[in-house]
């Protein structure tokens, strides 16, 4: 096997959640381009529909599942679709999310518990319903946040309090699940990349931060779902419980 060899994922089936939208989008159809067939999670499945066209674009197999991931029993249904349409889960994507920006004294109790269970408890259910199913030299991907790391201006207590959790989580359960399962569970924190998410911040905020980003500009999509190939891959067959952080240096200034 050669060194590109490496980062192919011929054979697999990778799950994506939050995959109608943003950095999911990006990242499903790398791993088509990559050689994985891909189940496609997200809640507003009418929007699956050209994500899935993307997969099938790069020649590979789409499975659209409307799912909610803060229900654990959605989370075990597209798991169990996925089985049953493919036989086996080799990558789980967890990138679904969702973000407030309102200041912690007006912040309600439903806000922040709606953050937590999408974005830190969602992501458990999935990885729960994808331990239980994976074989040896499986691979999850937990999507974090720089904000788990550091801030950056706006208030957000729940969105970062919930990425910084998936920090601990991915620590956790790649000291579960690597020696006893062979399931590889990583983290990426991307730092400033244009989503669906970002659209709700005050214009020109995104602008503002870049004097933080020593590269000097946003993420591209396609970088960042070219760091989940490599989490993904027989490439990064060695990492586990690791953070990955694609900011253009803003963590460290």
């Amino acid at each position: 096997m050669t060194v590109t060899d490496m980062f192919r994922l011929d054979g697999r089936v990778a799950v994506v959640t939050g995959a109608s939208s943003g950095l999911g989008v990006h990242i499903a159809q790398a791993f088509a381009e990559a050689g994985a067939d891909v189940v496609l999670g997200a809640r507003r499945a009418d929007r699956l529909t050209e994500t899935a066209r993307l997969v099938e674009a790069a020649g590979r197999k789409a499975l659209p599942v409307q799912t909610d991931v803060a229900d654990p029993d959605s989370c075990t249904n597209i798991i169990a679709l996925a089985m049953e349409e493919f036989g086996h889960v080799d990558v789980l994507v967890n990138n679904a999310g969702i973000g407030t920006a309102v200041p912690a004294t007006r912040e309600t109790p439903e806000q922040f518990r709606g953050v937590v269970d999408v974005n830190l408890n969602g992501c458990y259910w999935m990885a729960q319903a994808c331990g239980r199913v994976m074989k040896p030299g499986s691979s999850i991907i937990n999507i974090s946040s720089v904000l788990g790391l550091t801030t950056a201006g706006l208030p957000q207590a729940a969105y970062a309090a919930t990425k910084a959790g998936l920090l601990g989580l991915t620590r956790d359960l790649a000291q579960q699940w690597t020696g006893r399962k062979g399931i590889r569970v990583n983290a990426i924190a991307p730092g400033f990349f244009e989503t669906e998410m970002t659209e709700q911040y005050p214009p020109g905020y995104l602008e503002s931060r870049q004097d933080r980003i020593p590269v000097g500009r946003k993420g591209d999509p396609v970088e960042l779902a070219a760091a989940a190939v490599f989490l993904a891959s027989p490439a990064s067959g060695y990492v586990t419980g690791q953070t990955l952080v694609v900011d253009g240096g803003m963590t460290i200034t």
